[in-house]
């Protein structure tokens, strides 16, 4: 491994930062404890929340670990956030809670202020999804010694990020669950996102920069496959949701290998933005007239989805999942990471000799 991540890994398994919940200090560290890289999600929490996160984590292992943070997003058409809310209103009806708002500064995620928050207590890694900062963040974070890492969809992002100043990407292929880390919300190009391998050799031509590689990589057969096409480690998500240590809500766990849920898609039903999920009720009745509206439409069914899970309803819920999610493995992430890891030597050993 290049000594841009070797200091970080004993093994090329790094544990996704999943916001909502699932990237709990608890699993950071034992996924940091086991070799691999944990992180925590920044996203959709508070300034507070954050700073307390990364003590707790600190106080569970003393070994590398990464905190993921969104990028601000630009204003939403009001008026396509109204109509929706308006198609909304049986949910409203039938979990008995009212929609939601966008809290008090919650446009920009509290972005500046989380990015203080980590220069003043610097951790190893901090990631950026749904854009690239400018190269001022980026210099202030190596100035503290933390590790910069930008995620990118498409090699003009790829690009950008090199441009900016960042250390590394996470190159992120359409096969991954949860949101899709664009720079820019186009719903023009929905459904048109690159498979991870094809893209990894596309950013591997274009730009010089260290990646990881993310997109529904569930096995150590894949993570040999992304190390072949020349990342340095692979992130995975959807593998490490039904960990016990994970923060997911048992429903969304269980639904991960459940019958009733045989596929995942794209859809900007819970949150306004492309991220892919397991396909239920809600996903079937609102994707076609969800607006590009995120995160205002993320806030206006945060209630919804929090009464569906309170029910064990996970037909109103929000069950991110990568394509590979029938893979899932329900063990200890420190088992995980070492099982994943030996998988992955395995499957190298013959392309070694």
């Amino acid at each position: 491994m290049s000594s841009v991540f070797g200091e970080l890994l004993r093994h090329p398994v790094v544990q996704a930062p999943m916001a909502g919940g699932a990237s709990c200090p608890e699993l950071a560290a034992a996924v940091s404890e086991a070799g691999g890289l944990g992180f925590l999600a920044g996203g959709y929490k508070s300034v507070a929340a954050v700073q307390d996160e990364v003590r707790r984590t600190s106080e569970l292992t003393g070994r590398p670990f990464g905190v993921n943070l969104f990028l601000p997003q630009p204003e939403a058409d009001a008026d396509a956030v109204e109509a929706y809310a308006d198609g909304l209103a049986e949910e409203s009806e039938r979990y008995g809670v009212p929609l939601g708002g966008l809290p008090d500064g919650a446009l920009d995620d509290f972005f500046d202020a989380k990015v203080a928050v980590l220069l003043a207590e610097p951790v190893a890694v901090v990631s950026f999804t749904f854009g690239c900062p400018s190269r001022d963040v980026l210099d202030a974070f190596q100035r503290v010694g933390t590790l910069t890492v930008v995620t990118v969809t498409t090699p003009e992002e790829a690009r950008a990020a090199q441009w900016a100043g960042a250390d590394a990407l996470c190159v992120q292929g359409v096969e991954a669950g949860g949101h899709q880390g664009t720079h820019h919300d186009d719903p023009a190009t929905d459904g048109c996102g690159l498979g991870l391998l094809s893209l990894l050799e596309q950013v591997r031509q274009t730009v010089p920069l260290p990646f990881l590689a993310a997109g529904g990589l569930m096995r150590g057969t894949q993570i040999a496959a992304v190390l072949a096409a020349g990342a340095e480690a692979a992130q995975l998500g959807t593998a490490f949701l039904p960990c016990p240590e994970s923060g997911a809500h048992p429903v969304h766990k269980a639904a991960l290998t459940s019958p009733h849920f045989t596929r995942t898609t794209l859809t900007r039903a819970f949150s306004g933005r492309p991220a892919r999920g397991l396909v239920n009720r809600f996903v079937r009745v609102h994707s076609t007239e969800a607006p590009a509206a995120y995160p205002r439409v993320h806030h206006l069914t945060a209630g919804l989805r929090r009464a569906a899970a309170g029910a064990g309803d996970a037909d109103g819920m929000a069950l991110w999942a990568g394509q590979g999610h029938r893979l899932a493995r329900t063990v200890a992430a420190g088992r995980l990471v070492e099982t994943l890891a030996a998988e992955t030597r395995a499957a190298l050993t013959p392309l070694e000799r």
